[in-house]
């Protein structure tokens, strides 16, 4: 099984790979981009494991980012590498421990001198904190949460690393919650169209990751709770 998991591992980096390579929308004040990666990159730790899951989302990024002659050490790059490894863990476990993310990145926005003029955008980052007690009930709240959580650790890196003026900051409100929806449904479509390939996998030939997909579905959608 360990073998099934490693090669599905791989496959899900180059499936990850070719999902970077589909770009969506801009980040404000950098040249890099939100691409289907966002929508994918979550769930892998629901099937492969939290360790295996980063792994895998890690080497995506990097095999993207020497393939087009990124900077990896580029602020843009880690950024938005650093931001979907908090997505996976928050998607694959419910450990409460893991709220301390956005609790922490709402305080270190806030430290922030533009940060306390816009505090208010720093309430987005209570939505992982609410959705972690409806996780197990529905999968579109758990696909929330991960990528608010995602969004908090970003924000917080962001403000501190990236002059942007206040101005700026408000006029993404509306620009996050579109977004963000549109990720939260993207996580979840991916979610329900990888492990439906799975079961058929399993079905067809053998394949068995059920020491995690077993627990990765909500409850609503009558599997186990995640780990």
């Amino acid at each position: 099984m360990k073998t099934q998991k490693i090669i599905f591992a791989i496959v899900f980096t180059i499936i990850g790979f070719l999902a970077l390579e589909v770009k969506l929308t801009n980040l404000a004040g950098s040249k890099a981009t939100f691409t289907l990666f966002d929508a994918l990159a979550p769930i892998a730790g629901a099937f492969l494991g939290g360790a295996f899951g980063i792994v895998s989302v890690i080497l995506a990024k990097v095999i993207n980012g020497f393939i087009h002659s990124t900077d990896i050490v580029d602020i843009g790059f880690v950024i938005r590498l650093i931001p979907s490894l908090f997505a996976v863990l928050y998607f694959s476990s419910k450990r409460k421990s893991l709220l301390l993310v956005p609790i922490l990145a709402i305080i270190a926005f806030n430290l922030n001198p533009v940060g306390r003029e816009v505090w208010y955008f720093s309430l987005f980052w209570t939505i992982p904190i609410i959705c972690h007690f409806l996780r197990e009930r529905f999968l579109l709240v758990r696909a929330l949460g991960a990528t608010f959580s995602s969004h908090a650790v970003g924000g917080a890196i962001w403000v501190w690393m990236v002059p942007l003026p206040a101005s700026v900051w408000i006029g993404l409100i509306p620009v996050v919650i579109i977004e963000r929806s549109l990720f939260a449904l993207g996580i979840t479509a991916s979610f329900v169209s990888v492990k439906a390939f799975i079961q058929f996998l399993s079905t067809k030939y053998g394949v068995d990751l059920n020491s995690n997909t077993a627990h990765a579905t909500p409850k609503g959608l009558s599997v186990g709770s995640s780990r």
